[in-house]
């Protein structure tokens, strides 16, 4: 039996065999919702945690629900758009689903396709669709376990319309989806409203808004401060691990705000107390012995497959290549990385730009020292992002630096990882000064000049899709492929490193200089 054929049948299996685990006999039990967010394609923990549903619901009526972004992120969800990821998904028997921002990057159409084939309700009260001004989801569900009702409400950050913005726009660049056409708190009070006439006992908000605030101001604590009825958020988008924020909502409510972290790092579980009462838990996964075993199969199958498709090793590196600090953080989306060096290196040599640039959140994963294989280089850059080449002026390069250095010393995926060019920034006031470009023919850095046109190399998404803050918006594109910011890298580290990266990428070499 092919794999693919094997991972069908399994899914099949599963979704006939799954039970419904609510209590419909009127005992009055306890309530648990398990829930976890920004998962980003680690596969592993689905049978971890349908395993932990399926022991609790022994002693408790269970619910599951995702808070959104994972079809994107490692390279089982980039090599298959996505599908493997929902293969699994399929298996685990959801109870609700929100959308993170994602959701969107391979485009709407790939979206729906994915998640039409989820069996589960995708919950959101804030896409619309512009032609037609009406919800693209429903805007909640109600479940109903005993005599109780519980409702759960889905959002996401509108920001994606900045950051995914090709998702939301035709060819003719005009805007066909809209996630804010009101204030995110108007939009989830009217659901929340909606939800309590129609019988809610209680109302969870499936969040992925975060908690950083956005331009936007649509993060879950200015939700909260701004709404009554809610009962609890359970909220992804920032990654952050939080157990239990208390936010007062607009009548004074103590209201709990709480996220897993990211990856499944850690599974959430709300325990609702059969008089009323809301308390959260974050469970290590690693501590989870707990495993579906269906689920298990499909993700052994995907591996398998997936193992065939990436195992084949490009290239040898000395050093690691790395996004993260030493305590984890991601420093590349406040500072240059190593992986930030040698990824703009590439865009920059191979396609003989002057500079290029690229926004950190495009970079997503490490790469270890050692033999790298396609699979783990893939992972490093998922997206399916194409190459292009603008020209740009000067005084557009510094407009562009002084617009993303002022979210220092804030983390932000639109903070910039550049080659061909260095410049400082003074992080307590933002200010940009020396900023200087490489000239090719000396090998040494000139000071920008404002009124000269310079070759930039990135991705499509940086120039006309809402990345870098659209600050490249406009410029004249010059040279344009369908081949993916992975594609050339991968030419880069065989053809121009000779499929071996040294030690020049062992430490960031001082491109920017923060003060």
């Amino acid at each position: 039996m092919k794999t693919k054929s094997m991972i069908s049948l399994l899914v099949c299996m599963m979704l006939g065999l799954a039970s419904n685990t609510y209590a419909q006999n009127g005992r009055q039990r306890s309530i648990v919702v398990l829930y976890e967010n920004d998962v980003h394609c680690a596969v592993d923990g689905y049978a971890k945690l349908a395993g932990l549903r399926d022991a609790i619901a022994d002693t408790a009526d269970v619910f599951l629900v995702s808070n959104g972004d994972y079809v994107q992120g490692q390279t089982v969800g980039a090599i298959s758009k996505g599908q493997y990821v929902v293969d699994v998904m399929r298996t685990v028997n959801y109870d609700a689903i929100t959308l993170g921002n994602h959701e969107f990057d391979y485009g709407m159409e790939r979206m729906f396709q994915l998640l039409r084939q989820v069996p589960v309700p995708v919950v959101c009260c804030n896409l619309h669709d512009r032609k037609t001004g009406r919800l693209v989801f429903a805007p909640y569900v109600m479940k109903r376990v005993g005599n109780k009702r519980i409702a759960f409400v889905g959002v996401v950050t509108p920001t994606s319309m900045e950051d995914e913005a090709y998702a939301f726009h035709d060819e003719n660049d005009s805007l066909i989806y809209d996630l804010q056409r009101e204030d995110i708190p108007v939009l989830v009070q009217r659901a929340v409203d909606e939800a309590r006439r129609a019988g809610a006992d209680y109302v969870i908000v499936d969040s992925h808004l975060g908690e950083e605030p956005t331009q936007r101001h649509s993060d879950s604590h200015i939700l909260v401060a701004n709404t009554s009825g809610i009962d609890i958020v359970l909220d992804g988008h920032s990654h952050a691990t939080i157990q239990a924020d208390t936010i007062l909502n607009k009548v004074g409510k103590p209201i709990i705000v709480t996220q897993t972290g990211t990856k499944f790092s850690h599974i959430g579980k709300l325990l609702i107390t059969p008089d009323g009462r809301f308390s959260t838990t974050l469970i290590p996964v690693e501590s989870v012995s707990e495993m579906n075993p269906f689920v298990a199969q499909v993700v052994d199958s995907i591996h398998t497959m997936l193992h065939e498709q990436t195992s084949r090793v490009v290239c040898h590196s000395e050093v690691p290549l790395r996004i993260l600090d030493d305590e984890g953080n991601e420093a590349h989306r406040s500072g240059e990385t190593t992986a930030g060096d040698i990824v703009t290196d590439a865009f920059r040599m191979v396609t003989g730009s002057d500079i290029s640039v690229l926004n950190s959140g495009s970079i997503r994963n490490e790469a270890k020292a050692g033999d790298l294989t396609y699979g783990e280089l893939l992972s490093l850059l998922p997206y399916d992002n194409y190459i292009v080449v603008a020209e740009v002026k000067g005084s557009t390069i510094l407009s562009m630096l002084e617009k993303l250095m002022s979210f220092l010393p804030k983390p932000d995926g639109q903070f910039p990882q550049v080659s061909g060019m260095k410049f400082t920034v003074r992080v307590a006031t933002h200010q940009v000064s020396d900023v200087k470009i490489l000239n090719s023919a000396t090998q040494h850095y000139e000071p920008l000049n404002p009124d000269r046109i310079y070759t930039v190399a990135t991705t499509k998404y940086c120039v006309t899709d809402g990345g870098l803050y659209n600050t490249l918006k406009g410029s004249k594109i010059t040279w344009e492929t369908k081949r993916t910011y992975n594609d050339i890298f991968i030419e880069f580290v065989t053809k121009n490193l000779g499929g071996h990266i040294g030690q020049q990428y062992a430490q960031p070499q001082g491109r920017i200089n923060k003060l």
